[in-house]
């Protein structure tokens, strides 16, 4: 039996269109990793595909600054330093939630923290855990590769959308390089030790964090079946 090209070009986008399934769905917040060093030459080459990401008129508003070696361990000694000092009130650059968050994303939220909680042995409860878990998010969750991502204060909140398709691209490149990641919003309550340390020019609004690495799925949190919205409950088909 022989194959036209077509078929062979069916073939081969099916295979494709699998693998991209496959990267979309294996990609997972890891809250912790192994040591194993990465060649600065991956790291180029994930931000170098990350980087076509679309933005609004071709804009791109993303700024990355990528740490490691000494300097990761500079920036993360005081920024849970700065968090020690004050757990309570730090300065938000942006709201994450509003002051009540409403139903049903209040239920998916306590679900979800209920189940990463149980995983990691640390009750809602248990006010020094949840202080210590603040810490490993300050610690990048011990990944070697650390991103602090910012963009221009003069830039209005449309720019978020962009930078959304801008980190999902970073996620899915590192996961066709084998590695994983932690997307980290708390990174931005940490503007004022991230724009000493790393010198961010003042007119630069730390947007978020990310943990690059290894993951290290021995960790029960690591292992957790997240749970997503079947299509019904978030799509309507209209005109169909």
């Amino acid at each position: 039996m022989t194959m036209d090209r077509n078929e062979t070009m069916v073939t081969a986008t099916d295979a494709i269109a699998a693998d991209i399934a496959a990267l979309i769905r294996g990609r997972q917040s890891k809250r912790g990793f192994l040591s194993q060093a990465i060649p600065m030459a991956t790291v180029r080459r994930i931000l170098s595909v990350a980087k076509y990401a679309p933005s609004s008129s071709n804009t791109q508003p993303w700024r990355c600054y990528v740490v490691s070696g000494d300097a990761r361990e500079r920036i993360t000694e005081a920024a849970v330093a700065a968090y020690r000092e004050n757990p309570d009130a730090m300065p938000v650059q942006y709201p994450f939630f509003p002051k009540e968050l409403p139903n049903p994303f209040s239920s998916r939220f306590n679900t979800f923290r209920g189940k990463l909680g149980d995983a990691q042995g640390v009750p809602r409860s248990d006010i020094v855990g949840r202080r210590r878990d603040v810490e490993r998010q300050f610690r990048f969750f011990d990944a070697p590769v650390g991103l602090i991502f910012t963009m221009d204060r003069r830039l209005e909140w449309a720019s978020f959308l962009c930078y959304g398709c801008f980190l999902q691209n970073i996620m899915l490149a590192a996961r066709a390089e084998g590695l994983d990641t932690c997307p980290q919003q708390i990174w931005s309550l940490q503007a004022a030790v991230l724009h000493r340390e790393l010198e961010i020019p003042e007119g630069e609004m730390v947007i978020a964090g990310m943990s690059l690495g290894y993951a290290d799925n021995s960790l029960p949190e690591n292992r957790m079946q997240i749970d997503k919205l079947e299509l019904e409950d978030f799509v309507s088909f209209v005109g169909t």
